[in-house]
């Protein structure tokens, strides 16, 4: 063989080397385990004023995203300069901060430490004593921060106090989109949402969102969910969704509000846990969603919306359940698909389909109207008795109850296009997908205190090779059963009675975790990331 002595070749020959070996940066794997999807829709059929809307909207959903960042460490850019590494910035861009949001949120920036619990809705050294001890009656408002004063004492802040500038300018921006809107209910709702987001008074423009029938463009925005402060989960993070709707598919939907009153009969629990009456305004709609910013848009991304939370609005209007139905087609395509393939028994692989995971999550939404709102106990809500627990039981009764649901409406031959063992065969691995890298969130936790529940039921077997066959006549009796468990912990309010319940069942246990981590070989994206905006759009 000749010799290479030629310096330059010698040079060139080390490059290819060490090129050839070097492996990609751990932030760059990491980013690489996200896959991509363009959020669009066909804009032919808007009209010119929505094709004007819809900017504008996309223009107040990035400040919602700026308002989310403060929630979460501080001023986004402030914090994005500390960091040289481009691959990790997009890491943390993707987290909203340092911590891994569907890695048990671990620091990846080990200067930062633990993800403080409270977020930054609290001071970072504040106890639980001392924030009992706060002489303030709105202290547990889900719109106010808690702050020190220069002596250390802590006060209570108002959102629209904390962030006024931000949210002056998204008002405004409100108010133009109002002047542009079409449909007369989606202008009363964004007039009202503007004086709602300097008052932090949102009672009367939820009622308002909840009267929209005809409009073709919706709009979430504002400060809404509670799962940021896992502390104790009072206060609500700002985040937007900026939606198309499918009005094809959203006819196919209109028939099922009717029926939740008689489904909230039929919900196998104890009568006393069922006495409420869901609203009967409540209404189901599918939609192409184009814009995601703030809460909605960290971590796992969310594929359908059940609003508003206020229980005064529900019990009186009910809820709007919104599917997002292209978001949902993709994790189905690029996640749930493959997990199956992997983990789920050959003889039921034939049973995951959409119909049945859309089936699935869109009930899953509607599950939160149904149930018990207010404790039997006089412990007041249920949200009130449970504190930061609240938020876990909540999921888990969704999950449980939308199950439920799809099965009384194929029995009922309600729904046509799936069947019982493509729900909750589909189920099952939709289970398996949402906790594949851990189960530290509230849905995370509610997914495997199903999963336990489910598996000390023998509603499961699990086979030699690690994957997972369904028992339809077991899985069916589990359901049952853990619903009427779920709606008793609601029902019963005794927040140490669920906490030791939610402490002793919420873990992966060590077969399941082992054959999850199976998957890190077969390149499985761990969720979506958009190319999304008015470019991707077409729009200006």
């Amino acid at each position: 063989m000749k010799k290479i002595t030629h310096p330059i070749a010698i040079a060139l020959l080390v490059l290819c080397i060490s090129g050839c070996n070097q492996k990609p940066s751990p932030m760059k794997e990491k980013i690489s385990q996200f896959a991509t999807v363009k959020l669009t829709t066909d804009i032919s059929k808007l009209s010119e004023k929505e094709k004007q809307l819809i900017p504008v909207l996309i223009d107040i959903a990035k400040i919602m995203d700026d308002l989310y960042w403060m929630q979460t460490i501080g001023e986004k850019n402030a914090f994005l300069d500390t960091i040289k590494d481009p691959d990790m910035k997009q890491f943390a861009l993707i987290n909203y901060g340092p911590w891994e949001r569907l890695g048990d949120n671990k620091s990846f920036m080990p200067a930062f430490g633990e993800k403080p619990k409270g977020a930054n809705f609290y001071p970072k050294d504040m106890t639980k004593d001392e924030f009992e001890a706060l002489n303030d009656s709105n202290k547990k408002n889900q719109y106010t921060l808690i702050e020190r004063n220069a002596d250390k004492s802590l006060k209570v802040v108002w959102f629209h106090d904390a962030y006024k500038d931000l949210l002056t300018k998204a008002s405004d921006l409100l108010k133009k989109a109002a002047e542009l809107a079409e449909d007369a209910g989606l202008k009363n709702y964004l007039e009202l949402r503007s004086k709602a987001l300097l008052t932090d008074d949102y009672f009367e423009s939820d009622m308002a969102w909840m009267d929209m029938k005809t409009n073709g463009i919706d709009f979430v925005v504002g400060p809404i969910e509670n799962y940021e402060d896992e502390l104790f989960g009072y206060k609500t993070a700002y985040e937007s969704a900026v939606l198309v709707k499918d009005k094809d598919w959203s006819k196919k939907l209109e028939k099922y509000t009717s029926m939740l009153p008689e489904l909230q009969k039929q919900l196998p629990c104890d009568d006393k846990y069922k006495q409420e009456v869901p609203g009967s305004n409540s209404d189901l709609n599918a939609y192409d969603i184009v814009y995601y910013a703030g809460h909605s848009n960290a971590g796992g991304k969310t594929i359908a919306i059940n609003l508003p939370n206020d229980e005064k609005v529900q019990l009186k209007k009910g809820s709007r359940r919104l599917q997002l139905k292209n978001a949902m087609q993709a994790k189905f395509d690029k996640i749930l698909t493959p997990i199956a393939n992997a983990l789920i028994d050959k003889s039921q692989q034939k049973n995951i389909t959409f119909n049945a995971f859309f089936s699935n999550v869109m009930f899953h939404e509607v599950a939160h109207g149904l149930g018990i709102k207010n404790t039997v106990t006089n412990k007041g809500t249920v949200k009130q008795a449970l504190k930061e627990k609240y938020a876990s039981f909540e999921e888990a009764k969704a999950d449980i109850l939308g199950l439920f649901i799809v099965t009384k409406l194929i029995e009922k031959g309600e729904l046509k296009d799936v069947t019982v063992e493509d729900s909750y065969i589909t189920f099952m691995a939709g289970i398996i997908r949402s906790v594949r890298f851990g189960a530290a969130d509230s849905h995370g936790k509610a997914n495997m205190m199903c999963f336990n529940y489910f598996e000390d039921a023998g509603a499961f077997s699990r086979n030699a090779d690690g994957s997972y066959k369904v028992d339809m006549a077991k899985t069916k009796k589990a359901m049952n059963e853990w619903t009427s468990m779920v709606l008793k912990f609601e029902g019963e309010g005794d927040y140490d009675v669920a906490a030791k319940y939610l402490e002793a069942n919420s873990t992966i246990r060590k077969e399941l975790k082992e054959d999850i981590a199976k998957l890190k070989t077969a390149n499985i994206p761990v969720d979506i990331i958009f190319d999304q905006g008015k470019e991707a759009l077409g729009l200006k």
